[in-house]
C-alpha cells in the first residue's frame, strides 16, 4: 500500500475531462491550482472538474491553491529572447520598454536598493548570471558571468538572498479570496521570509470564509533562518527547491531539505517535497534513475507528499509521470523500516487525544493488526498518527467535508465520508466500522484493528478511547 500521498499540478496537459480522470486512477492525491498561471475562470472550472471526477472515481482528492507570491522578473524583449555573451555590459532599469541585447527592463524597481555592487544576480533559475558593477538611481548596470539565450518574464535572484519583497502581493490578496470562493482545502504561500507572513495570510483566508490550511513554501535563504517559527504559524511546507537552490547553491539543498522534514516532522507539520522530481518526463515516458532516487529519498526522509509541476501541467506524458512516481513510493514506503520504540521513548504527551493517537500506533505495531481506524472531527488524531513511522494504513473516518479534503495529504491516511451519529453507542459504531472495512476489502474477518474514538461522540478534540477489536 502506497503511504506517501501524490500532488500533481494542472494545466493545459492535463484539464481535459479525459486526462484528468486517468490521473486521479493513476493515483493523485492532491491536485495543485498554480495560481501563477491562468485565470480565475479557469481555476474555478478545474476546480468543479476534480469534485466531479473525484465523486465519480471514488477517490479521495483534494485541492491546494498555490500563491503566485513576489516573483521578481525581467520585462519582455523586442525579439522575445536575446543571447547573452559571458564578459558583456548588460543592463536592468526601471523602463518598460522591450528590451534588446544591451538592455531590458525590471517589474520590481526596488530591487536597485536591495542590492550593492559585487552581488551576483542568477536570472532564468541560474541559468544565467550577472554580477552588479554600477548601480544608477533607475538601473543597474551588470557584467554578464555566465551568459546564454534569455527570454521574456524570467525571473530574478540574488545569490544568498536578502531581498525585500514581501510574500503577499496584491494578486496574492485578490487569488486568496479566489481560493475561499474554490473551497481550496490547502493554500501555499510563496516566498515566505518570516513567521508573520504566515500569520497575514491567515488572517486574510479566514476573513475570506476559508477553512484551508496554509503550507509555507521554503524558498528563500531568511526562511531557513526562521524555519521554526514559519512552521509553528502554519499547517505544513513545501520544500520549493528550484528558488531555494538558486538562493543557497544546488549542493547545500539535500541536506536542508532532510533537515525540513525531519523538523515538520518533529513540530507535527505537515510537509510537500517538490521541483524536478521528475522534469524528464516531460518529454520522456520513462524517468531517469537519478529522478527514481530522488523521489524515493523523499519518501525515506518522512516527506507526506511529493509534487509533480510541469511534469502534468505542461508535459507530454502526465499520466505516465503520476504512474511512475506512484511505483517508486510503493516501492519505498515498503521498504521504510519503522523503529517505534526508539521514537517514540521518553516522549511527553499534553492532550488525552494526542496520547490515545500514539498508543494505537504503538499497540497496532507490537500486535500486528490490520489497520488502525481513526474516527474524528478536525483530523487531529490522524495528523498524529502519521507523523509516527509506521507501516500501518490508517483509515480517518470524519462526517466534516472540510477536514475529509484535509486528510487527503496526509502520510498513510485515507480519508472516508462516515456520518456518525452521536446517539450511537460504541458497540454499533463498531459494527458499522466492521462492514465498511470488509466491503471495502481493507480487512477480512478474523483480522484485528485498532479503532479510537471519543465519548460522548461528535465533539471535536474529544478522541479518548482506544478498543483492540477483532473482526
Amino acid at each position: 500500500m502506497r503511504h506517501t500521498k501524490i500532488v500533481a499540478t494542472l494545466g493545459p496537459a492535463s484539464s481535459d475531462p479525459a486526462t484528468l480522470e486517468r490521473l486521479l486512477l493513476a493515483g493523485v492525491d492532491v491536485v495543485r491550482l498554480n495560481f501563477s498561471h491562468g485565470t480565475a475562470d479557469e481555476h474555478r472550472a478545474r476546480a468543479s472538474l476534480v469534485r466531479a471526477l473525484a465523486q465519480q472515481t471514488q477517490r479521495p482528492v483534494g485541492i491546494l491553491g498555490d500563491l503566485q507570491g513576489p516573483k521578481i522578473r525581467i520585462g519582455r524583449f523586442t525579439t522575445n529572447a536575446v543571447t547573452l555573451s559571458k564578459g558583456q555590459r548588460f543592463r536592468l532599469d526601471c523602463d518598460l520598454a522591450p528590451g534588446d541585447a544591451t538592455r531590458v527592463g525590471l517589474d520590481y524597481p526596488e530591487l536597485i536598493d536591495d542590492v550593492e555592487v559585487g552581488d551576483i544576480l542568477l536570472l532564468d533559475d541560474g541559468k544565467i548570471r550577472l554580477q552588479i558593477v554600477e548601480k544608477c538611481a533607475d538601473a543597474l548596470i551588470t557584467q554578464v558571468l555566465v551568459g546564454g539565450t534569455l527570454s521574456n518574464h524570467k525571473g530574478i535572484n540574488k545569490l544568498g538572498g536578502g531581498l525585500s519583497a514581501p510574500a503577499l502581493t496584491a494578486k496574492d490578496r485578490a487569488d486568496i479570496a479566489l481560493a475561499a470562493e474554490i473551497g481550496v482545502d490547502y493554500l501555499a504561500v510563496s516566498f515566505v521570509k518570516h513567521a508573520e507572513e504566515m500569520h497575514e495570510a491567515r488572517h486574510l483566508a479566514r476573513a475570506a470564509g476559508s477553512r484551508a490550511r496554509l503550507i509555507a513554501k521554503i524558498e528563500r535563504v531568511e526562511a531557513i533562518a526562521n524555519l521554526d517559527a514559519i512552521l509553528e504559524a502554519s499547517d505544513g511546507v513545501m520544500v520549493a527547491r528550484g528558488d531555494l537552490a538558486v538562493e543557497v547553491g544546488d549542493a547545500a539543498v539535500p541536506a536542508l531539505q532532510k533537515r525540513i522534514l525531519r523538523r515538520a516532522r518533529e513540530m507535527n507539520r505537515l510537509s510537500i517535497t517538490a521541483t524536478q522530481m521528475m522534469e524528464s518526463m516531460v518529454h520522456s515516458p520513462v524517468p531517469t534513475r537519478a529522478e527514481v532516487s530522488d523521489v524515493a529519498n523523499a519518501v525515506l526522509d518522512g516527506t507526506d507528499a511529493v509534487m509533480l509541476s510541469a511534469e502534468t501541467a505542461a508535459g507530454q506524458y502526465p499520466v505516465e509521470a503520476v504512474e511512475a512516481m506512484a511505483r517508486v513510493c510503493a516501492e519505498a514506503d515498503a521498504s521504510n523500516d519503522a523503529h517505534l520504540d526508539q521514537e517514540l521513548l521518553g516522549r511527553r504527551f499534553h492532550r488525552v487525544d494526542e496520547a490515545i493517537a500514539v498508543s494505537a500506533v504503538w499497540s497496532g505495531y507490537h500486535l500486528g493488526v490490520k489497520a488502525i481506524v481513526a474516527l474524528t472531527q478536525s483530523g487531529a488524531t490522524a495528523l498524529w498518527m502519521s507523523r509516527i513511522a509506521s507501516i500501518l494504513p490508517i483509515y480517518a473516518l470524519t462526517p466534516d467535508p472540510v477536514t475529509f479534503g484535509h486528510l487527503t495529504l496526509f502520510r498513510q491516511v485515507t480519508p472516508v465520508r462516515f456520518d456518525l451519529n452521536p446517539a450511537s453507542d460504541p458497540a454499533m459504531l463498531l459494527t458499522q466500522i466492521r462492514t465498511l472495512l470488509v466491503s471495502n476489502g481493507w480487512a477480512a474477518p478474523g483480522e484485528t484493528i485498532a479503532v479510537t474514538f471519543g465519548e460522548p461522540m461528535g465533539q471535536p478534540g474529544g478522541s479518548n478511547t482506544l478498543k483492540i477489536v477483532t473482526l
